[in-house]
């Protein structure tokens, strides 16, 4: 697993599909057959994601402009949900 930095640059794998239902997003990995779902912030990454490639800080501060959500627990958060997105083979992070 690739450690994340601030500047790391997070793409969506070619190997997925992904379909928003109820305001949540089920990412399907296309090698292994695996669906992995995603909570409300997680869905608002991954649209993010679905636009344009984007740093773990652009990532960041686009959630925090949007949410309340304390910074210190966010920033754990989203480094732990982009770690299972990678090791699930759902992104790719480029140094």
């Amino acid at each position: 697993m690739t450690t994340l930095h601030d500047q790391s640059r997070i793409t969506l794998s070619p190997d997925q599909v992904s379909a928003e239902l109820d305001g949540e997003a089920v990412v399907l990995n296309l090698r292994d057959g695996v669906y992995f779902g995603l909570n409300a912030v997680g869905t608002r990454v991954w649209a993010l994601l679905k636009e344009a490639p984007r740093s773990v800080e652009e990532l960041r501060r686009a959630i925090l402009d949007e949410y309340a959500v304390g910074l210190e627990d966010f920033d754990r958060d989203l480094r732990a949900l982009l770690a299972a997105l990678e090791e699930h083979g759902l992104i790719e992070v480029g140094q």
